[in-house]
């Protein structure tokens, strides 16, 4: 069982930057769909990439379930190429496409009022869809209360000593699940914000002394103690 304090600590860091950043307002898309398409784009590259590839997509009238499935995947490689590895990733959007017409008849609604857990699971059964990219359709396109695990989570997190660095992709996911509250709005927020504070401060090379969690200490227990001196300041 999580200690009590583990929760008071995310808690803690989600205030301090919702305060320093405010309301992130992502996934920054039009409709569920272009989320779906802008997740699986994401991959390995940098969002800025991402974005031109999806206003190609808009400029063709392509960014639409239907038309993306009757496109031969030749053509969608070459619209999204400003994505990179835009081979991989069109047969990944392919792969997707199809699994929706299949099982969904091209329904996103449809999709997404599936039971979450299993929904999970097929979707994770797609070829070339991972668990932050299935993850990321679950939160942002479907608002499905699953906490999104990034290279910026586990980077911040384990600068503070929340966690060890090595842990696999579900046990960082439990940590915020097992102590916050399971709202799809709450997780959408605080994990915008980790990215930012992880883009602007949290680099490869910290900026420690700029970074609004600068007060937080550097060791688990030093959080939590910490987390202990600020309830009694109340």
């Amino acid at each position: 069982m999580r200690n009590n304090f583990d929760g008071k600590v995310l808690r803690w860091i989600y205030r301090r930057l919702y305060r320093t950043f405010g309301k992130r307002h992502w996934w920054p898309a039009k409709s569920p769909f272009e989320v779906v398409v802008g997740a699986i784009l994401t991959q390995n590259t940098a969002w800025s990439n991402v974005e031109k590839a999806i206003r190609a997509l808009e400029k063709k009238r392509l960014l639409r379930a239907d038309r993306l499935y009757r496109l031969n995947q030749e053509t969608l490689a070459k619209t999204i190429r400003p994505s990179g590895f835009f081979n991989v990733k069109a047969k990944r959007v392919k792969n997707f496409l199809s699994y929706l017409f299949r099982k969904w008849e091209g329904n996103l609604e449809a999709l997404f009022l599936h039971p979450t857990g299993p929904l999970r699971k097929e979707l994770l059964a797609i070829d070339g869809l991972g668990e932050e990219t299935v993850d990321s359709i679950l939160l942002y396109a479907g608002g499905k209360p699953v906490f999104v695990v990034d290279a910026y989570t586990r980077r911040v997190l384990s600068r503070h000593g929340l966690l060890r660095g090595d842990e696999r992709y579900e046990e960082i996911q439990d940590y915020f699940t097992d102590t916050l509250p399971h709202r799809a709005s709450l997780f959408n927020e605080y994990h915008a914000l980790l990215v930012e504070v992880g883009k602007r401060y949290c680099r490869k090379s910290p900026l420690c002394a700029s970074c609004p969690l600068d007060p937080l200490p550097r060791t688990k227990k030093g959080c939590q103690n910490f987390i202990r001196v600020m309830e009694k300041k109340r």
